[in-house]
């Protein structure tokens, strides 16, 4: 009998909030012509695409639903978007969950953090509101607990790790070089957060990972699956941004497709989700984190915070450091505020924020609340990741500190 080794192809989707949080309306973006605005262009590029690809060559070949197979986190502030204005493409992503669970008895979907922030900058209590409350938009939309959790940009430090585990998570995933050693033949390794407590890693195949994302398998099928049919290990792992699916790569919907086809006509392997292989193939090895670290930042975490060389195109980021000490300085400044003004709210105060995106409203703190949720929005990291502070990001991340001011 052949025995069928586990193929997990994970797509990281996400988009920042990007509209205007006095009037709520994402405003036209000319950078993304020929579309409005980019969510729409990427909806249209990559994320609605994928609901509908073709199993192998030629126009007569025929169509599923990538959410179906593939393992993916959708951004919170994405799916605010998508509820508005994709629904279909929302509807098609919770689709495909529903479908794994039946088909293996595993959701595909796995949590993010409410925000698209770098946690090891934040301090605990931050870090502790923004995975309970991605958490709970989680299972709003989901309708059951996630398994896994999605670390932005996979930043993480061992506090990130304690606060994620704490949360409930049994599992996240991290880059090769995330680890001192990574797990032997693709399985997933443990981390201990406490001494009673540990969390499961998977540590993605890089190769792999890179082609798809980078390479010659964005482009080729059978490029992608004579390299999965060859790479070594019991389990293998592969980790990209969606937008690799139709928006870096025009054809990358297709090609990913055609892949999965080939992938799923295949007696040798089995295409999975990560929360199944757990399910399976308990983490033995312990790994030793490489803290703080993340899968964009070779210094660290230092590209949001530093003139550190992590760069897009050759130029200078002496804004990062002041830009971050201002967010930083005026975090706590608004903190210290919702402190004073919230102390009577049910809980304290921070115990309330914590369950505020679960609970319902409560008289008086509807203000406070979204005070702190734009603080907290003024850390998204891709404020920092590009080469242009005076691009839309940057400026997004000011106008939140500006609206938390107000």
């Amino acid at each position: 009998m052949i025995q069928r080794r586990p193929v997990v192809i994970h797509g990281h989707f996400y988009q920042p909030p990007r509209h205007n949080p006095w009037s709520g309306a994402l405003e036209p973006e000319p950078s993304a012509a020929p579309d409005r605005d980019w969510n729409t262009r990427i909806n249209r590029e990559c994320y609605a695409p994928l609901a509908d690809v073709p199993a192998g060559p030629g126009d007569d070949a025929p169509t599923f639903s990538a959410y179906d197979y593939l393992s993916y986190d959708v951004g919170p502030t994405l799916c605010e978007w998508l509820e508005r204005a994709a629904p279909a493409t929302l509807a098609a992503m919770l689709q495909g969950d529903r479908r794994s669970l039946e088909r293996i008895g595993y959701g595909n979907a796995i949590a993010m953090p409410y925000h698209h922030v770098i946690l090891p900058l934040l301090s605990r209590r931050d870090k502790r509101t923004e995975v309970r409350w991605g958490i709970a938009d989680f299972r709003r939309r989901f309708g059951r607990e996630p398994d896994g959790m999605w670390l932005p940009e996979t930043a993480v430090d061992g506090e990130t790790l304690e606060v994620v585990a704490e949360a409930g998570i049994a599992f996240t995933v991290l880059a090769p070089h995330q680890v001192t050693k990574p797990p032997a033949d693709g399985r997933p390794g443990r981390v201990g957060t406490h001494p009673k407590r540990e969390i499961a890693v998977f540590v993605y195949d890089g190769p792999l990972s890179h082609g798809i994302a980078f390479g010659r398998y964005s482009t080729n099928a059978a490029e992608w699956e004579r390299a999965i049919a060859e790479r070594p290990g019991r389990v293998l792992t592969a980790a990209t941004d969606g937008e690799t699916f139709g928006h870096h790569h025009q054809q990358g919907a297709r090609v990913l497709g055609e892949s999965l086809g080939r992938l799923l006509a295949r007696r040798d392997v089995r295409v999975e989700n990560f929360a199944s292989v757990l399910a399976l193939r308990a983490p033995a090895e312990r790994l030793t984190l490489v803290s703080p670290s993340s899968w964009s930042c070779v210094h660290g975490v230092e590209r949001w915070r530093a003139d550190c060389g992590c760069r897009v195109a050759p130029s200078q980021q002496t804004w990062r450091a002041p830009l971050r000490e201002a967010i930083t300085w005026l975090t706590g400044e608004i903190h210290a505020i919702y402190e004073r003004d919230g102390r009577d709210l049910p809980g304290g105060p921070w115990v309330f924020r914590d369950r505020a995106l679960a609970a319902g409203p409560v008289d008086g703190a509807t203000r406070l609340i979204e005070m702190e949720r734009s603080v907290l929005r003024a850390h998204t990291s891709c404020g920092w990741f590009f080469d242009d502070f005076a691009k839309l990001e940057g400026r997004q991340v000011l106008r939140f500190a500006a609206y938390a001011i107000a």
